[in-house]
């Protein structure tokens, strides 16, 4: 393209401070450095990860920036010595890289790699970042900033779909589908028959729901304080909701009442240490897996040791437990093929003029997720 080793000139959505809306600024995009990729964003879609950073955790270390992680888009150029990418290729940023070299890549134990973005504790954006605006830099954040007509990420954090994908909905993929779904797949390694909950019905808990169906779950029973969302995750396969609203004791023994003990699977997607011990102490005591998936570094969580010397297990995952640059590939083919649903998680369509009102839509839990149009393919 003729914009290749060019300074390029676009619109993004800048954060300048914690709890400001955004701002819809023309900032300057350099062309990429050594192992990195220039890409026009298409699609992206808002994600409570950019409103935690906004919104909760705040460190002033993290602004100014440009939100977004959740995105797809067309490769514009590529610096030099990337060899998997040519421009024009469709692809997904990763806010999780893959190097394939490092010894955690070279694992099949996880889904982590060495030379993921580093950061200051509690800042989620990188030293190294090729946006500026008005003469200042401009953060990347978690080291892709897709609220922006262009961006440029690094090799190892992006993959390559099918060229028939329709970036408007695959976009999805970049964060909260394969997150949650991958977490009741390869995390909780959920099983045919078992007996499943939920936490949380937004985006991430709606992919777990759909994740414990296509493994086999029996009974997948969906706790969310909003009875709105009861229907949506009907779709998605669950059998069964609860309100914890709705009741005068603790919701574990609301679901140990109902499952004979406790269920087989539990997963937290609220980002919540309260609703994690919850989830823990639903999980029958001789096997249960509870699996927390809600972003959070706010507050220590905490738990009896019973809970898991009795036979409990408690853990974590990182994007759903997939190798990113692998796994996003197989999940858009997944979609194509019509074994996984996209187009249903989608409430609302906007423009990148229109995010603050996008966060403010899911601020006030009125969407599941808003996908906005950035640039035309």
């Amino acid at each position: 393209m003729d914009t290749a080793g060019k300074v390029i000139k676009c619109k993004a959505a800048v954060a300048w401070e914690p709890n400001k809306p955004l701002v819809i600024e023309k900032i300057e995009v350099a062309p990429p450095q050594a192992n990195e990729v220039r890409i026009k964003i298409v699609a992206t879609a808002v994600c409570h990860t950019d409103l935690y950073h906004l919104l909760e955790n705040m460190n002033k270390d993290g602004f100014p920036t440009v939100l977004g992680h959740e995105a797809a888009g067309i490769v514009e150029s590529v610096g030099p010595g990337v060899t998997d990418f040519e421009p024009g290729d469709k692809v997904i940023p990763l806010f999780l890289s893959q190097c394939r070299e490092c010894r955690f890549c070279k694992s099949p134990k996880t889904n982590q790699c060495e030379k993921a973005w580093t950061v200051p504790h509690d800042a989620m954006a990188g030293p190294d970042s090729r946006i500026t605006c008005k003469g200042k830099k401009v953060l990347q954040f978690v080291g892709t900033s897709t609220f922006s007509e262009y961006t440029v990420v690094r090799e190892i954090a992006l993959a390559k779909i099918d060229p028939t994908a329709p970036l408007d909905k695959v976009c999805l993929l970049g964060c909260g589908v394969c997150t949650g779904y991958g977490a009741a797949v390869n995390t909780a390694k959920v099983e045919p028959g078992s007996t499943c909950a939920v936490f949380g019905l937004g985006a991430i808990g709606l992919a777990a729901v759909m994740g414990c169906k296509a493994a086999g779950a029996k009974r997948i029973i969906a706790v969310d304080i909003n009875p709105e969302k009861f229907e949506k995750a009907k779709v998605f396969g669950a059998t069964e909701f609860v309100n914890p609203n709705d009741h005068n004791k603790p919701i574990s023994q609301v679901i140990a009442q109902m499952t004979d003990g406790g269920v087989d699977y539990s997963l937290e997607c609220v980002g919540n240490v309260e609703v994690m011990r919850n989830a823990l102490e639903s999980c029958l005591q001789a096997w249960g897996v509870s699996v927390i998936v809600g972003w959070t570094d706010l507050k220590d969580f905490s738990a009896r040791p019973i809970q898991l010397i009795a036979g409990r297990t408690w853990k974590g995952s990182m994007f759903g437990g997939f190798k990113s640059r692998d796994g996003v590939p197989e999940m858009v083919k997944a979609y194509l093929d019509k074994k996984l649903k996209l187009d249903e998680f989608i409430t609302h369509k906007m423009t990148l003029d229109q995010v603050n009102d996008a966060i403010e839509l899911m601020k006030q839990g009125k969407c599941i997720r808003t996908v906005l149009s950035v640039s035309p393919q």
